[in-house]
């Protein structure tokens, strides 16, 4: 690496300590030498993500939330309580750097024809470590954006598109027709509708607001349901009617949402049964959980039959489960639809330190619909 080039960058950590408290800090990291196959990215955007937070914030109390340091190097201290603490055992007292994805500029590479010739280039690679200043990365895990194209545009790319483009890879995996999606007008619950459009696939979408649903119904969508309504039960039946859907994807995780989607599914599922049985329908109804808005405990009022199926869906081992070829099949669409289908909108973006700043924390860990925050490391604007 030239004396030119930086030899450390800051990195927003996150310290669950044995005795209960979160700490969280910027860390000045050296960085490593360059391999012949790597590059050093400037990072110069990226995003907060639900899948973030769980790392970022382990769960602690952000009401007990304080900070100490300096204005340049904030450090912020809460209490985790001890039901969440024991679920981090294998954490405490790790200092661990967060940040899923980002996006910045190529400041230097190894000396490959395929690392060299990203330099200077905009690339966005979910590398892990990206609330920082600096990332190097091997160049094979770098998507290249069209010249000109802002590292904001690309700080999205790889977790919420591929969650969509993953949802109805899932759903054609394992039989299914349609789909049904909760928390269905955040910024991947709209991907989700424009992929389902190109692609012909009948989606049911489940809100909590009327506000939410015409932000869905101006995308297009045909089918949302607003849980907050009386007649939510009702609505949803009939849009599973409509669909024939029989696969939900839940953002919420807890309370009784996925409970009342398995029963809407078996009540629309048991109007085309030739007859009655006792053990419900015989079609397969499955609830994927795939986040923790609602941390309280998954409800299941079993009155849906004996033919369905709750369980845990998460990005990695799916993509894992896709080999290589079906990774750079759904890149490769990201990359050609990245400023339309899977394009991103942030409601506010703040440096490193900015979020460690107790409003800024505070409002992005809500982790409210419509809201989605920006890490810019070198910029606290957009």
């Amino acid at each position: 690496m030239s004396n030119e080039l930086p030899t450390h960058g800051l990195e927003l950590h996150s310290l669950v300590t044995s005795t209960g408290t979160l700490e969280l800090s910027l860390v000045s990291v050296p960085l490593r030498e360059l391999g012949e196959n790597d590059v050093l990215i400037r990072v110069e955007a990226s995003p907060i993500n639900p899948s973030d937070l769980g790392l970022l914030v382990a769960g602690a109390d952000l009401a007990t939330a304080t900070v100490t340091g300096t204005s340049e190097n904030p450090v912020v201290t809460a209490t985790i309580g001890e039901g969440f603490l024991r679920s981090l055992r294998g954490r405490w007292d790790q200092s661990l750097p967060v940040g899923n994805e980002g996006a910045g500029t190529v400041i230097a590479a190894g000396s490959a024809d395929g690392a060299q010739a990203l330099l200077g280039r905009t690339v966005a690679v979910a590398g892990g470590s990206m609330y920082a200043q600096y990332k190097a990365v091997d160049a094979g895990l770098c998507l290249v954006l069209p010249e000109g194209t802002p590292a904001r545009d690309g700080a999205s790319s790889f977790v919420n598109p591929l969650t969509a483009l993953g949802m109805v890879e899932t759903m054609r995996r394992e039989g299914h027709h349609a789909l049904v999606h909760t928390a269905a007008a955040s910024n991947l619950g709209q991907m989700l509708v424009r992929v389902c459009a190109q692609d012909g696939v009948p989606l049911v979408n489940i809100v909590r607001t009327n506000e939410q649903v015409e932000i869905l119904k101006a995308l297009g969508a045909v089918y949302v349901c607003n849980s907050s309504d009386e007649s939510f039960m009702t609505d949803l039946i009939t849009a599973l009617d409509a669909t024939g859907a029989t696969l939900a994807f839940d953002a919420t995780g807890g309370g009784r949402l996925a409970s009342s989607i398995l029963t809407a599914m078996e009540a629309s599922c048991a109007k085309n049964a030739a007859e009655y049985s006792r053990y419900g329908s015989t079609t397969h109804k499955q609830v994927y959980i795939y986040g923790g808005l609602d941390r309280s405990e998954t409800i299941l009022t079993r009155n849906f039959g004996f033919a369905w199926g709750i369980g845990g869906w998460l990005l990695t081992p799916f993509l894992q489960s896709i080999g290589l070829e079906g990774l750079l099949r759904l890149r490769s669409r990201v990359a050609a639809e990245l400023t339309t289908t899977f394009a991103s909108h942030y409601t506010r973006s703040v440096s490193l330190t900015g979020a460690l700043q107790l409003n800024a924390l505070q409002a992005y860990a809500r982790q409210a619909t419509g809201e989605k925050f920006l890490i810019t490391p070198l910029d606290a604007s957009l």
